[in-house]
């Protein structure tokens, strides 16, 4: 006869499966309470996610440079949070380089979320196959325009002179 307690016996529930769709609730919880009220005290989110997941709409240069996976950090600068629970999708504005950039994230395709300020992590599983259909192309990201209290660039080359960086040879006594 064999013992039973080397194996468990397999699950006819998908504990597992709801296991994860509730702590994916968790998370967009989290992200609608900073949508709606902002981030408090020292919170902050870092949400990676599949960037070939189908859905996922990020700038071209964004998808060259993170071309499987991406993680972001919402903290000081974002704007225009969304959670959309019936598209399920979220929707944010975040700057990367002093380029302002929109992300459309499916729920789907976000592998993890964690927020530092309490040690609190999460992982998830995600589709890894690649789209099937074409990426709607994101709205074209505008051209930083320079601050208008800055000269504008001489055309002309400019010497500039080095002596007050060379060190100076001291006295000899």
């Amino acid at each position: 006869m064999e013992d039973q307690t080397d194996h468990p016996p397999e699950s006819l529930l998908p504990y597992d499966s709801w296991m994860e769709q509730a702590l994916r609730q968790v998370m967009l919880r989290a992200l609608q309470h900073v949508a709606d009220q902002g981030l408090p005290g020292g919170h902050h989110f870092y949400i990676t996610f599949n960037t070939t997941h189908p859905g996922v709409a990020i700038p071209p240069r964004l998808k060259a440079q993170y071309p499987t996976e991406m993680t972001i950090v919402i903290q000081h600068q974002f704007w225009d949070l969304i959670v959309d629970e019936d598209a399920q999708l979220l929707s944010i504005g975040l700057s990367f380089g002093g380029v302002p950039s929109s992300l459309r994230i499916p729920f789907a395709a976000i592998s993890a979320f964690a927020d530092p300020f309490v040690r609190h992590g999460m992982r998830f599983t995600t589709d890894t196959v690649p789209a099937q259909e074409p990426m709607p192309k994101p709205k074209p990201e505008p051209e930083p325009e320079p601050p208008p209290s800055e000269p504008a660039p001489s055309t002309t080359p400019q010497v500039v002179s080095l002596d007050a960086f060379r060190r100076r040879p001291t006295p000899k006594s």
